[in-house]
């Protein structure tokens, strides 16, 4: 991954932009509440924060309030760890009349002392842009 626009000194490893497009929208490291009783960190905790940062470029996209509508794709590659900073890059696939699709990346960075990245998930979600009734409304062109 390189992103010469992006200014993030060393030794920040992660850039702002993946190869294939992927725009950082979100960081966070997972604490020990967020782990199972072997340690590793709850499979639910990560969807439930890729559905965050998925959520990001649909609602700018559509420019208002979304709801995710479908999982499309879901694979857990490697299991994430308590102090793991996860990086999450987005990027949209698809954009119809009332739903945008979006392929999230997420990247781990660890071992603070002797640094390395490893792609632990990634996943296809769908969201619809809704009105203030909650009803699909149109994409609104950007």
């Amino acid at each position: 991954m390189t992103d010469a626009s992006c200014p993030l000194p060393a030794p920040y490893l992660m850039p702002c932009q993946t190869d294939e497009g992927g725009e950082l929208v979100m960081r966070v490291i997972p604490m020990p509440a967020d782990a199972n009783p072997n340690g590793d960190i709850f499979g639910g905790w990560i969807m439930a924060q890729v559905d965050l940062a998925g959520a990001v470029l649909p609602i700018r996209v559509s420019r208002g309030r979304v709801t995710t509508v479908a999982v499309n794709q879901f694979i857990f590659k490697q299991p994430v760890s308590i102090g793991d900073l996860l990086s999450f890059y987005a990027r949209v696939t698809r954009v119809g009349n009332t739903s945008v699709t979006v392929h999230v990346d997420v990247f781990a960075e660890r071992n603070p002392a002797e640094p390395h990245v490893v792609k632990v998930t990634e996943a296809s979600l769908t969201y619809v842009a809704i009105d203030a009734q909650g009803r699909p409304r149109p994409v609104q062109p950007g």
